[in-house]
């Protein structure tokens, strides 16, 4: 049963009964998956969280806009109508020390997503670590992953992610896109069905944790490649060095002049060009 969201959001805006295109995938469906979904949100991940702490799981909470959108370290997201902004709300979905792995179930799933819909991107779509989905080196989408205290010690986690598809912000630290500025074939509402079809079957996969390198693979044929510069920003320095993978941890592996160094928590900037399909190919190994 869907828990009771009122003062979630606002009142007018709740629309779970209203007749819609946005759906879940049958699979998703069938895996006990739920679709909640509001005109106007302060924030899909707080909504969420509290879904979670009432006793739902597997909920998916979708907004037409946030008005108080977050991103890592409290930074704000930008939530004008036209994009996807959904967080998914799992009831102790794995063991504590797994739940940060989480967040690269939900990468994969949503580049996933987006190459099932237009396949065309393949050259041009990475993930790049933690938790940002890149087109020609630009940001598209992002992932923020939150996690409350449940009774009994077990850990709540919502999978949040927004994706520029008919909008990206102005003046952030980086440089964004939307999707709509690179195919025709995806709009919001496609995206989301296939979105959930791709997060059930990739969480069945991670199995609570004890799957994560199946995950982990998946995760690099769409990472960055192997070699790409980047500069890392963890707290209290910087680093300057050449990606070289994923560990069996999800911590970043960066090659440096003294050898790899595994970052575990950090803001990540590519130095090198990846704007072009001929930069931007895959060296995976």
């Amino acid at each position: 049963m869907r828990p009771d969201l009122s003062g979630l959001v606002p009142n007018e805006a709740l629309l779970a009964e209203k007749a819609t295109d946005l759906t879940l995938s049958p699979a998703a469906q069938a895996a006990g998956f739920q679709l909640f979904h509001v005109t106007c949100a302060e924030s899909t991940n707080a909504a969420a969280l509290r879904a979670v702490e009432l006793g739902a799981d597997r909920l998916w909470i979708v907004a037409d806009e946030q008005t108080a959108g977050r991103g890592r370290h409290g930074r704000a997201w930008q939530s004008p109508p036209g994009n996807l902004y959904a967080s998914l709300g799992l009831a102790a979905p794995c063991p504590p020390r797994y739940a940060p792995l989480l967040g690269f179930v939900a990468g994969i799933s949503l580049a996933e997503a987006i190459l099932v819909l237009a396949p065309g991107l393949s050259s041009v779509l990475h993930l790049k670590w933690p938790n940002d989905c890149l087109l020609m080196g630009a940001k598209v989408a992002g992932i923020l992953l939150e996690g409350t205290s449940l009774k009994g010690g077990e850990t709540g986690i919502t999978l949040g992610m927004g994706v520029n598809v008919a909008h990206f912000p102005e003046g952030l630290d980086q440089r964004a896109t939307a999707l709509r500025d690179h195919t025709t074939n995806i709009d919001r509402d496609r995206l989301f069905t296939t979105l959930s079809d791709r997060i059930a079957a990739n969480l069945a996969l991670f199995d609570q944790g004890s799957g994560f390198e199946v995950i982990r693979q998946g995760w690099l044929t769409y990472a960055l490649p192997k070699g790409t510069r980047l500069k890392v920003k963890p707290p209290g320095g910087e680093r300057i060095g050449a990606f070289a993978g994923i560990d069996p941890t999800g911590a970043l592996l960066l090659e440096t002049e003294t050898g790899i160094e595994a970052i575990l928590v950090g803001d990540v900037f590519p130095i090198d060009d990846i704007t072009s399909p001929e930069r931007a190919a895959r060296g995976i190994e």
